[in-house]
């Protein structure tokens, strides 16, 4: 097979903490403190993270406070990153590469309200800022891009690859796709069209039949053992061809049916691995990529909502302490509705009820139009009020011995294809609360977004971050500031959550869907690794004397 054409970018300049490209629009971040390190190749810094044990005794609520100091090394180097997508020549992948070309290349582009600059809005990493300080001088807030607090990836950089069961090259992706204005389409044609997917895997059980018309780009054969080597050159041929430090794998193709988890095939690594072997029928596309990944050392990110990470694919992870994350990007409904519903939670109001209707028209709500395919989407978009309701015993009666579940709001989840309204997703919800007394409370939201535009830069963010997570290695150290080795974080990135509807986790923990929670976990985590404390809003100095 022949080497993948990729979308080229610029080399880093090795050893330094701000990306050349990055430096245009980020401060440089330095620490001056006993607890923070630089050296050429790492930032060492020294954390003390204060958690709380509690024992419910005989209705007394027993509190230890609890110190573990831990140390967090961060490689300094910005690597050469590949991002290969599976699903490269669908919307979200052609509006990506076609995004990160317009940047690279400065393009603008006229529409009816004028000219149109590029830019990466909707990007935590290149659009949001984290308040780091106050500045002494003034009293006032200091904050600074999310990108520059550590080494990260500028997405202009990226080396962009991947498969797709469509042949079609990007440029007709992109026409297909109808997401981009016409003058930016027209401009950008030309960088797009020398992009062609490679061969992907198409199962036709998981994904709708609809979508058997697109599948002419197909590595031969059923042998899913065959696929899966295939899949693992491709990625090891992408990396050398392209001279490339790092690839992160990234699913953002259609959305599968749910894998049927089954003893023997795919509840352990080996049964996985054997299962693949097999050929066995319920072994998935996605669940098959994954592995690819993680037996090549590549993070692989899911951004649909099926159950790819099935039990032996996470127990396969964490034997080659390779990183996954997912599922299911969270770009709009279910963005507001992970808010909303900690607002009135927190607020003392009880929602009783959650009605979210949806339509859109890409090729996304064509292949959802399917039952089992829309199955998939309702339990990920089902599950977002889940820890906030559990939160709060006084609102929400918990679960009892023998029950499955506490009380839970009504949830309702419709997603409708309506090809008219294309790639402009409308979705409609209504919060139902009881107030004070018996009283009701309706709140009515119409929402409507550009899908494609909402996802992409979260593809960035998911990526680079899972990059920029493996670099960072910790060890817990004693009194003495001793301690073991340094070994890489755990295989499920959490940190991700923020940009995933049902955020995968450690088994065993908590699931949080708050997105404040969410946004918190990650902007303390970058400070730790800076040995800055988490800054939080008592703003003592501006309440005593």
């Amino acid at each position: 097979m022949a080497p993948q054409t990729p979308l080229e970018s610029g080399i880093n300049t090795p050893n330094t903490h701000i990306h050349p490209t990055a430096a245009r629009n980020d401060t440089p971040i330095v620490v001056e403190s006993e607890k923070t390190v630089y050296t050429d190749e790492y930032i060492t810094s020294t954390y003390d993270y204060h958690t709380q044990t509690v024992i419910n005794d005989n209705g007394v609520f027993k509190v230890t406070p609890k110190v573990q100091t831990y140390q967090f090394r961060t490689q300094r180097k910005v690597p050469r990153m590949g991002l290969m997508m599976v699903g490269l020549g669908g919307n979200n992948g052609t509006t990506l590469t076609a995004t990160i070309l317009a940047n690279k290349h400065n393009i603008h582009w006229h529409t009816k309200e004028g000219l149109q600059t590029p830019n990466y809005i909707g990007s935590i990493l290149r659009a949001s800022t984290l308040r780091l300080g106050v500045d002494p001088s003034t009293g006032s807030d200091v904050h600074v891009p999310l990108s520059s607090v550590l080494p990260t990836v500028h997405p202009n950089d990226l080396v962009i690859g991947g498969w797709d069961i469509s042949s079609l090259p990007l440029d007709q992706a992109m026409q297909r796709a109808q997401v981009l204005q016409y003058d930016l389409q027209r401009q950008i044609a030309p960088l797009m069209a020398s992009i062609r997917p490679l061969p992907s895997i198409y199962y036709p059980d998981f994904i709708a039949a609809n979508q058997e018309e697109r599948a002419d780009n197909l590595i031969p054969g059923k042998d899913k053992q065959a696929h899966l080597e295939q899949i693992r050159k491709d990625i090891r041929e992408f990396k050398q061809s392209n001279s490339l430090d790092s690839v992160v794998v990234f699913w953002t193709a259609n959305t599968e049916r749910y894998s049927e988890i089954l003893p023997g095939v795919n509840d352990t690594a080996a049964n996985l691995l054997k299962a693949i072997e097999q050929s066995h029928e319920e072994v998935s596309p996605s669940t098959l990529f994954a592995v690819a990944s993680i037996l090549e050392g590549a993070p692989f990110i899911n951004g649909a909502p099926q159950n790819t990470f099935v039990p032996g694919c996470i127990q396969l992870a964490e034997e080659h302490q390779s990183f996954i994350g997912g599922d299911d990007l969270k770009s709009g409904q279910t963005k507001v509705k992970s808010v909303l519903a900690e607002f009135l939670v927190n607020a003392g109001i009880k929602p009783l009820s959650i009605a979210s209707y949806n339509h859109l028209g890409n090729n996304d709500g064509r292949n959802l139009s399917a039952e089992a395919q829309f199955k998939s989407k309702e339990i990920s978009k089902s599950s977002v009020v889940d820890d906030m309701v559990g939160a709060n015993h006084l609102l929400y009666k918990p679960k009892g011995e023998g029950e499955k579940k506490g009380e839970h709001p009504n949830h309702l989840v419709v997603i409708k294809y309506m090809p008219a309204v294309g790639d402009s997703k409308r979705a409609i919800d209504e919060y139902y609360s009881e107030i004070c007394m018996g009283g009701r409370s309706v709140i009515n939201i119409f929402n409507e977004c550009e899908d494609s535009l909402l996802a992409s830069p979260l593809i960035l963010d998911l990526s680079i971050l899972a990059e920029l997570l493996t670099r960072i290695s910790y060890r817990c150290v004693d009194a003495n500031g001793q301690g073991g080795e340094f070994k890489p974080l755990y295989t499920v990135l959490s940190l991700l959550s923020y940009m995933l509807k049902a955020p995968l986790v450690k088994p065993g923990t908590d699931v949080v869907n708050a997105l404040g929670r969410q946004r918190n976990a990650l902007e303390l985590f970058l400070k730790a690794c800076l040995g800055l404390e988490g800054q939080g809003d008592l703003l003592l100095e501006t309440r005593v004397w």
